[in-house]
């Protein structure tokens, strides 16, 4: 795989674009769609907040009525209406808080929900040349760290709105009072505004290297996680636990700055509130005495001026985390907005039921072509996976063709062998068939019972074909619902017959629960072979006109390929069968060989007629394909390409 050839340049060079725009319309547009299912339960926590904020801005006001109106003049009565009014705000204060939180979760929530099942969806039906070009770390982080950003979004959005207008009553509230006082009690805030400029920039570089820091740890957690059969097989626990201790150390010292430059401004807004406070009492208390000034107006401006400085401090927290949100907002909207590679045409029609011939036409294929129409999540790095640049359009030198010029005809019912070394191009011939990836119209065509298979929809040709890969992959889950995975409606009875027929029922029965014996994650809890096994029940289940071994008995033993042999003579009776194999029993039990090399046939035949001609693949039939794998001497053009098969 892929991930130690560039785990450098998406984890130690993140191009991850962590801070955007504080306000940026395009993200606004494309979430407001998301927002409007929600909209009654936005605008109720949007009247919370405004009755939320105006209970925190009169309260000190009413304290100030209190004192001035009620207290000096000793009235009782006035003043026990005066402690109804104030215990009422107090509970208005504490319902609106707790609706608006709560709303305001409820929105995030289901933005988030719809958001994810979204992405989700887009995901399935993009192509495989996306994937082929992106790392799956940078999708997950797409689906998982974006959206919870995003979500953050609408709180954050509240929030600010409710500082604001909590910062702009407070500041009215002074002024109207008393304009000298007010004056004079916000004379620090120039200073704090400074502060704040100062630092902004270095709290962005901080938090910035928080997120790098992160990326490089997980990346590495994930990496030895993947591969830990290799690292304890190569005994490379203590040396990778020193260099996953490099970046962890790393991880550790910018959390910690950081953690540092949010603690330092915390006192330093604490002394301003100090010194602006002092002030308010070192000038009231002069104007009391002059009588300029009424004791409960000096009550309602210290309080005041405690409540100024936290709205302030609030609004550079938000300030970032709204730049954190339109960042993640651009990022998710740049991967919805990826359009699939492969689509069905505008007039594509159903398949009917196959007979299961297949017919190749001046066929020739480079992932260059293929990838032409594919964007990746590389574009502030300029570079993307495998080579490919940022804007999805390598150059055919940088690709040239894995298939070249193919012309092949595969009756309904053959058994079609495909033999070949690394690079000669048969898993890229398999993945065309079965339309993984579209041929370009000018590059020749694939013929299933004489239609072109881009004339027809891909859920259609998929429901007819099933394949059979070198790797199996199981799904956490049964037995059963993994042997049912694309058949649902299929019967407990066609499951059993499907797992006999594949030699899968003795060895699934003596298993805990049978058929509902749960598989963990990719199935470890059951062996390389078994899981085989399974997905050859999967793919039997689904009754396939076409059938597409990819080395599919390579995983498996001798005496299991040899009962998989003799269930298969039977199955593969009216389906077409396309295998490639490196096993001479296969091989020889095919009604015809093709001989790949460098992206061409070289021979068709039978076994015999093959080796009759003494060419390739007599050579590969003398060596036992006991190098296969090995470079071999071809009569075609060009040079070897290690990613074409």
């Amino acid at each position: 795989m892929h991930g130690s050839a560039f785990h450098g340049v998406s984890s130690g060079q993140s191009d991850e674009k962590t801070f955007g725009r504080i306000y940026d319309r395009q993200v606004i547009l494309r979430i407001l769609p998301y927002v409007i299912p929600y909209k009654r339960m936005a605008i109720v926590a949007t009247i919370a907040m405004l009755v939320y904020t105006a209970s925190q801005v009169s309260i000190p006001f009413i304290i100030k009525l209190g004192i001035d109106s009620f207290i000096e003049a000793e009235d009782i009565s006035g003043l026990t209406v005066l402690f109804g009014v104030f215990l009422a705000v107090a509970g208005a204060n504490w319902i609106a808080n707790y609706t608006q939180q709560m709303y305001m979760e409820k929105v995030g929530q289901g933005v988030l929900y719809d958001l994810r099942r979204t992405m989700f969806a887009h995901l399935q039906k993009l192509s495989l040349s996306y994937y082929d070009k992106t790392e799956v770390g940078r999708i997950m982080s797409r689906v998982q760290g974006d959206v919870w950003q995003l979500q953050e979004f609408m709180n954050v959005v509240i929030m600010t709105l409710a500082d604001l207008l909590s910062l702009a009553g407070i500041i009215i509230a002074l002024l109207i009072m008393n304009l000298k006082l007010g004056l004079i009690s916000m004379a620090v805030l120039p200073v704090l505004i400074i502060i704040m400029a100062l630092w902004q920039p270095f709290a962005v570089k901080a938090f910035l290297r928080v997120r790098r820091a992160i990326s490089i740890v997980n990346g590495a957690l994930n990496e030895n996680i993947t591969g830990v059969r290799v690292v304890q097989a190569m005994n490379r626990q203590k040396r990778n636990l020193r260099q996953f201790d490099e970046k962890n150390s790393e991880h550790l010292i910018s959390n910690l700055w950081a953690s540092k430059l949010s603690s330092g401004l915390i006192p330093v807004v604490d002394i301003l509130t100090a010194v602006a406070i002092g002030l308010a009492i070192i000038f009231g208390s002069r104007m009391v005495s002059l009588s300029e000034l009424e004791v409960g107006v000096l009550v309602a401006f210290i309080m005041y001026i405690q409540r100024f400085f936290d709205p302030i401090r609030n609004l550079t927290m938000q300030y970032t985390q709204l730049q954190r949100s339109m960042a993640s907002g651009a990022r998710i909207f740049e991967l919805l907005d990826v359009k699939p590679d492969l689509v069905d045409t505008p007039n594509a029609r159903d398949l009917p039921k196959l007979q299961g011939a297949v017919e190749l036409k001046d066929l020739s294929f480079s992932y260059a072509a293929a990838g032409r129409n594919v964007q990746t999540l590389d574009r502030e790095s300029g570079e993307g996976r495998n080579g490919y640049r940022a804007n999805g359009y390598p150059t055919k030198d940088e690709f040239p063709d894995v298939l070249k010029n193919l012309n092949l005809k595969i009756s309904a019912g053959e058994t079609v062998a495909i033999v070949g070394p690394t690079g000669a191009g048969k898993t890229t011939l398999v993945s065309l068939i079965s339309r993984f990836y579209d041929v370009p119209r000018d590059r020749g065509a694939i013929l299933v019972d004489g239609i072109d298979i881009r004339d027809v929809t891909r859920g259609s040709l998929a429901g007819q074909m099933s394949m059979v890969l070198q790797e199996p992959f199981l799904f956490s889950g049964t037995v059963k619902s993994n042997i049912k995975y694309n058949s649902a409606d299929a019967t407990d009875e066609q499951m059993v017959q499907a797992a006999k027929a594949v030699g899968a029922h003795d060895f699934i029965m003596r298993m805990e629960d049978g058929y509902d014996t749960y598989l963990a994650e990719r199935g470890v809890n059951v062996s390389l072979g078994q899981r085989q096994l399974i997905s050859f029940a999967r793919a039997i289940v689904a009754d396939p006109r076409i059938l597409i071994l990819d080395e599919a008995t390579a995983s498996i033993d001798s005496y299991t390929e040899m009962l998989i042999q003799r269930a298969l003579q039977e199955l593969l009776k009216d389906r077409t069968a396309i295998v490639i194999a490196h096993r001479l029993s296969t091989i020889r039990g095919a009604d015809k060989i093709v001989v790949l090399n460098l992206g061409e046939i070289m021979e068709v035949g039978t076994h015999e007629e093959l080796m009759e001609r003494d060419g390739l693949y007599a050579h590969l039939y003398h060596m036992n394909y006991a190098s296969i794998e090995a470079p071999i001497p071809a009569a075609g053009n060009g040079s070897a390409n290690g990613d074409g098969d």
